[in-house]
């Protein structure tokens, strides 16, 4: 009998302030990161009030890793020292990939109305955390979307999606992390078993409605939490009033992880050469 995946635990978000003052709410980040590997940080950004978001993310650096910026309502451009330009609008996707170093600014194209979107941070391999730089923009009308049998929109923004029935491949393929990013939006009474590889974490934020896992628990998960599973087994879901989920997965690198606000290295030397560079405007 094939076993559905186990929670391993279940936590709330906690309030952050960064960049300039932009507030919001860290779902990953912080102790601990070994437990969410590939994944270093998540946050949700949701407001309508524009003291909220106006002041933005200034320009900084990073190294290390790669970010994704999935955007559900809102204006945000993108500079980098790169000379990239891009704005991300309502249901985009920014791609960036800090490797040896990007310095960038991410400020609001808005003054008024809602700003509501997540950023992932993503972890790269050590082979490749000095390789080069990129960035991609991808408006809403390059990410593939699919609506189930049963019902479910899935917005596929990485990875490859299939439950036995439909199979879709993403926006974004990565190696080595192999990352699967999809959004699912679960009407009432609806259900959905998406495959995922054994071995890879995974990940549930429930950012809207009350999400169920039939096979795992008979209580429901409410927004604002995020589910950790373990890395084998089947995966269910299903919500009887409605949902809207992020469903992140990604092989582990069981490698180091040692983080210094935007560096995110193997070693304490390699952060403090990436300190250096920074200061010495080598940083890329």
């Amino acid at each position: 009998m094939i076993q559905a995946r186990r929670i391993l635990s279940i936590q709330p978000g906690q309030p952050a302030s960064d960049g300039a003052g932009v507030r919001l709410n860290r779902v990953i980040g912080g102790p601990g990161l070994e437990r969410f590997d590939p994944f270093l940080m998540l946050d949700e950004f949701s407001s309508s009030d524009p003291d909220d978001y106006i002041a933005g993310f200034p320009p900084h650096p990073h190294r290390g890793f790669e970010t994704i910026t999935y955007m559900l309502e809102g204006r945000m451009r993108h500079e980098d020292h790169l000379g990239n330009v891009g704005l991300l609008g309502t249901g985009g996707v920014q791609w960036m990939t800090a490797a040896r170093g990007i310095v960038h600014s991410e400020m609001p194209e808005q003054e008024s109305g809602a700003m509501r979107g997540f950023q992932l941070w993503l972890n790269l391999p050590a082979r490749d955390k000095l390789g080069d730089p990129g960035y991609r923009d991808i408006p809403a009308e390059e990410i593939p979307r699919l609506t189930t049998a049963g019902g479910v929109e899935v917005v596929v923004i990485a990875g490859q999606f299939d439950d036995g029935q439909l199979r879709q491949a993403g926006a974004v393929q990565r190696p080595h992390t192999q990352p699967q990013l999809f959004d699912l939006r679960l009407p009432p009474g609806s259900r959905i078993a998406p495959r995922l590889a054994d071995g890879q974490r995974v990940m549930l934020y429930v950012y809207e409605g009350l999400l169920e896992l039939p096979e795992a628990s008979a209580q429901p998960v409410s927004a604002g939490r995020l589910v950790r599973l373990s890395d084998a087994g089947e995966l269910h879901l299903a919500s009887a009033r409605g949902a809207r989920v992020l469903l992140i997965a990604g092989t582990p690198l069981h490698e180091p992880i040692v983080q210094y606000g935007p560096f995110v290295m193997n070693s304490r030397e390699e952060i403090e050469q990436a300190l250096r560079d920074f200061r010495d405007g080598v940083l890329a």
